[in-house]
């Protein structure tokens, strides 16, 4: 049973000591039940398994960590590679070689890979039986496996382990690296639950890996893919951001540039809980606006972040305090946060969480992405994007923020200027800016062409960015064809004229 939001039920829940498996699990596994995690050899399975132990420990619980394949000596350095004691956590290393070995030795009456199933597993169930454990793991299904031969023996050995632990103060993972193997869904069958773990690899950049809770009775989930990271310290998941779980009543109060001929252009400046896209060529001049709201909300108090996708920090510093932007104080005040994305290293729900966190946790006013054509290609299945985009927008609406997002565009000069991705639609508000050419001199020009939530005006400005900062002058009346990048002057009775009309 799956739904968008997990609640609470009356059951109890065992920690897994991921916070974002939690959160995807509604708390976590409910406990004394079997279940399953899957998923191909380096993925993270026996990772999750020592934090869920790890949890049950720093609970006082007697935890057992069960290895039919890897040596107690191995498990212990993957503990130390993550900076892990494993005080608390029994561990029973189960040589299967030197079982078959001794098995085979001594029988000379019963078919061996009876024999070796029947004594594998009452070894393992001795053990239990004298630590008494509340949370066990069992590495790996692909041993038992082995030894029972036949599917049909498998199967049985798996039910009679379940029906053994059903009396049990337990609760238990099975590990399984034989993710792909259609086979395994009768595994799959007899647990209460099961968390697949898959790792893709990428034409360019790390591997990325993610988790679907694809089976949890009786209880609801956060259902679908959620990104995860294999760090040192541990594995860390980030659950899918749903809007939806975070309604809320907020105001679409306007949030000034600090530029009052800006503001007026955008009948006041950009309003919260709404998105703004600032769209333009290249070098125009997008970051330095989407910068100006940022510092211009730090310097009232708020609390403003900016995520960097194509920009080191330290350019984006040296080009603002080219244009006299004092972001340095602020930051030093904790009032700006600025961030440096790495799209190649990143993951979808891994940036989404990241914008999450500052505005949960460091109470962010305003989000600046610079640029989305960065955010574009981080995103490994693009066609998902404005998708993903939806939601974490939704998400900034709900809780008041305003978003401001860049795309650059293809070409300098012209009114036929391209986008890599068509997100116009999700914007409230759209800022467009050009260059265009007067007198053999470039300059550069900025309208408001979008404003859901209020009115704005209708005019091109000229707008210039030096030392003295940002400035925007007034509406270009005297000019036509200012997108076109080759403008021509109009005459006073045009002008004229044209007022006339509007006035009409």
């Amino acid at each position: 049973m799956t739904s968008t939001k997990p609640t609470a039920n009356n059951h109890e829940r065992a920690g897994t000591g991921i916070d974002g498996l939690d959160d995807v699990l509604g708390g976590g596994l409910p406990v004394n039940r079997l279940y399953l995690v899957k998923g191909t050899p380096g993925v993270g399975k026996t990772t999750l398994a020592m934090q869920f132990l790890m949890e049950g420990a720093r609970r006082n619980e007697r935890v057992l960590y069960v290895t039919l394949s890897e040596t107690e000596e191995e498990i212990r350095q993957v503990a130390d590679s993550h900076g892990w004691s494993l005080d608390g956590v029994e561990l029973f290393e189960l040589s299967s070689a030197d079982q078959t070995l001794r098995l085979f030795d001594e029988n000379t009456l019963y078919a061996s890979a009876d024999v070796d199933l029947q004594e594998t597993m009452r070894l393992l169930l001795d053990q239990v039986e004298r630590i008494k454990p509340k949370r066990v793991v069992f590495d790996s299904l692909s041993e038992i496996r082995l030894l029972a031969q036949s599917a049909v023996r498998y199967r049985r050995q798996l039910l009679a382990l379940k029906q053994d632990f059903a009396g049990r103060d337990c609760t238990t993972l099975l590990l399984d690296d034989r993710s792909d193997d259609n086979s395994d869904l009768q595994v799959e069958s007899l647990t209460h639950g099961v968390i697949l773990l898959e790792q893709t690899p990428l034409q360019y950049g790390a591997d990325r890996r993610r988790l679907r809770v694809s089976k949890l009775r009786g209880s609801r989930f956060r259902s679908g893919y959620h990104d995860l990271a294999l760090r040192t310290g541990g594995l860390v998941v980030f659950p899918r951001l749903i809007a939806a779980e975070h309604r809320s009543e907020s105001q679409a109060e306007p949030s000034s540039s600090g530029i009052a001929e800006l503001d007026a252009m955008l009948g006041g400046g950009v309003d919260r809980a709404t998105s703004t896209l600032i769209l333009g060529p290249a070098g125009v001049g997008k970051s330095a606006i989407g910068t100006q709201f940022a510092l211009a909300a730090a310097e009232r108090g708020e609390a403003a972040s900016i995520f960097l996708f194509e920009e080191r920090i330290g350019t984006w510093l040296k080009r603002a305090r080219l244009l006299g932007m004092a972001v340095d104080a602020q930051m030093e005040l904790g009032r700006l946060h600025v961030y440096q994305i790495d799209p190649a290293e990143l993951a979808p729900d891994e940036f989404t969480n990241l914008v999450r966190h500052s505005v949960e946790r460091e109470h962010a006013k305003l989000v600046l992405i610079d640029s989305i054509t960065g955010y574009f290609t981080a995103m490994p299945e693009a066609r998902f994007l404005s998708l993903q985009m939806h939601e974490l927008l939704s998400f900034l609406g709900e809780r008041g923020v305003a978003s401001l997002f860049t795309m650059a565009q293809a070409g300098l000069v012209g009114s036929h200027m391209t986008s890599p991705v068509d997100v116009s639609y999700l914007a409230d508000t759209v800022i467009m800016l050009r260059y265009f050419e007067v007198q053999g001199r470039i300059r550069k020009a900025v309208s408001a062409v979008k404003k859901r939530s209020g009115p704005h005006e209708d005019t091109i400005r000229d707008v210039l960015f030096d030392s003295k900062g940002i400035r925007v002058g007034e509406p270009l009346s005297h000019l036509r064809g200012i997108f076109s990048g080759t403008p021509q002057s109009v005459s006073r009775d045009q002008e004229s004229r044209v007022t006339l009309r509007d006035s009409q």
